[in-house]
């Protein structure tokens, strides 16, 4: 059985999946399908759905793409790390290009934070999710991850039963992978799911920064001698987490 088909159409489906059965399209799916793709009845896709692995699908309709047949199994469900990328709400076009980096990277939730320096108060999680799904549909990922509600500051300040890794700029330790090591070698990977937590642009608060040195199970670490804007720092945070805690390891 092939690991990854990168050729195929992929398609994120909200309906069981099982040899045989039929899953309806919705009328965004349908149009992509036949008037983006140009694919018609009897054209094979690939389908999942975040539960059931991926499926070899075959396209159903008399005019246009109306159904899914689904024909056999080609990669079973697998399952990503607990990783939760918690950042600071950003405007549009960076919220959607660290949305879909994270779904790359192997997050398994994201949540939105607000905090004092936050650019914007209100995040579409619709449009979210849709990013979401589109980057698991072109990466090949099985899983889909979580979109949360935003949540403010105080509650990850609060929050002790995850390994918070803060990306801290005046970080004690300048190698990352260092100053994360002692999570390894002291037993907590594993025994704690680890947030990864990227501030706003303009930085934290004193009181907010204060808030997280006071935190217990907290990892702090640097990304190197130059600024980084938000966006940057996920991707670059994200591949340090998994590199030694999650798993790239």
């Amino acid at each position: 059985m092939p690991q990854h088909d990168f050729r195929s159409q992929r398609l994120y489906v909200d309906a069981p999946l099982a040899q045989g059965a039929s899953v309806a399209l919705d009328r965004d799916q349908a149009n992509y399908l036949g008037n983006v793709l140009r694919l018609s009845s009897g054209a094979k896709i690939l389908a999942f759905n975040g539960r059931d692995g991926e499926w070899q699908a075959e396209i159903a309709g008399r005019k246009r793409p109306e159904a899914l047949t689904i024909v056999e199994q080609t990669r079973e469900q697998d399952h990503l790390g607990d990783v939760t990328y918690v950042f600071a709400l950003l405007k549009h076009a960076r919220l959607d290009y660290i949305v879909q980096k994270a779904v790359e990277m192997g997050a398994a939730k994201l949540q939105p934070l607000t905090t004092r320096h936050t650019q914007t108060s209100r995040v579409n999680l619709e449009r979210m999710s849709a990013n979401v799904i589109e980057a698991a549909e072109q990466c090949g990922i099985l899983r889909v991850p979580e979109v949360a509600e935003p949540m403010a500051f105080e509650r990850v300040a609060a929050e002790t039963d995850r390994l918070l890794v803060f990306c801290d700029e005046d970080a004690g330790i300048a190698d990352p992978v260092a100053a994360l090591s002692p999570a390894r070698s002291g037993g907590l990977v594993g025994a704690l799911p680890v947030s990864l937590l990227i501030g706003p642009e303009g930085g934290f608060a004193e009181d907010e920064r204060g808030a997280l040195l006071k935190r217990g199970n907290i990892a702090r670490i640097a990304l190197g001698p130059r600024i980084l804007r938000a966006d940057t720092a996920a991707v670059a945070a994200l591949a340090v987490v998994q590199a030694v805690l999650g798993d790239w390891a």
